[in-house]
């Protein structure tokens, strides 16, 4: 007589319990496990980091940052060269509306003109030296072959991989992109992401002029003439620690210690200019 309880042969009730067991313990190991393959897959962040930090990994970072320096150097120049001046001229006479905007406009054209020019000068001779080592890198590759591949060895071994790994690793990336591996490994250089100049140039001049506008605008618009200096120090501040918050923010960095620092050189630069023009406007007087 047949035993109607169990099923076919290994599907009796204690071998269904123990499947049973078995997928439960499994199971979530297996759900975790394909999440976080999904994870990788996709990209996200939380991938890499746990807490869910995004770092940037964008090829355009470099970019980004030069773009992000050239602009705060020269926003942070114009509003505090800009302001020192009109300050030191108001200091003499607070009055000397005609005065203090010939010395405003004057510090914003010939400051916008010479963080272009610096800036144009110090990017073009980086791009001209990332070059130059491009075209000894690309020299070397096609004259020593051998030579380069184990110095490429050599360098993956120097971070700490293994004989074995580093070769391999060169292997791949030699047969994918030779220079491009050469130049990123050896020199830290992007062939793709070379600095230009004429961006920079462009970014400082603008950057400067609206940072210049700000300290000239509070100045000539504060209608009472005692005013107009301790006005213009808390609009300098305030926009002082606007840009030390967005540039903190875009560059991922800490708001205060970025905030600090401007409040600190700007106060202080106004201070000086505002104490030479009192002297000279005593002894001028």
């Amino acid at each position: 007589m047949v035993d109607r309880s169990t099923g076919p042969a290994g599907t009796g009730p204690e071998d269904d319990a123990e499947r049973a067991d078995e997928a439960a313990r499994i199971g979530p190991e297996a759900e975790a496990e394909a999440a976080e393959e999904s994870d990788v897959v996709a990209g996200s962040p939380s991938a890499a980091h746990p807490g869910g930090a995004p770092e940037p990994h964008t090829p355009d970072v470099a970019d980004r940052l030069n773009w992000l320096r050239a602009g705060v150097l020269g926003a942070n120049d114009g509003i505090v060269s800009t302001a020192g001046l009109v300050v030191g001229v108001a200091a003499v006479n607070p009055g000397a509306t005609s005065a203090i905007l010939v010395a405003g406009i004057a510090g914003l054209v010939s400051g916008a003109v010479s963080m272009a020019l610096g800036e144009y000068v110090s990017v073009s001779t980086q791009r001209d030296t990332e070059k130059a080592l491009i075209a000894k890198e690309t020299y070397e590759l096609e004259t020593f072959p051998e030579q380069e591949f184990a110095e490429l060895v050599g360098l993956y071994r120097h971070q700490g991989l293994s004989k074995e790994t580093a070769t391999r690793v060169a292997h791949e990336l030699t047969a994918h992109d030779a220079l491009g591996s050469h130049l990123h490994i050896e020199l830290g250089i992007d062939e793709d992401q070379l600095t230009n100049p004429w961006q920079a140039a462009l970014a400082s001049a603008i950057a400067f002029t609206v940072g210049a506008v700000l300290p000239i605008l509070a100045i000539l618009l504060t209608p009472i003439p005692m005013a107009r200096i301790p006005v213009t120090f808390g609009v300098v501040l305030v926009a002082l620690a606007l840009t030390g918050v967005v540039s903190a923010r875009l560059g991922g960095a800490r708001k205060g210690p970025a905030v600090v620092r401007l409040l600190v050189g700007g106060g202080l630069g106004m201070a000086f200019t505002y104490g030479i023009g009192t002297l000279l406007g005593v002894s001028g007087g």
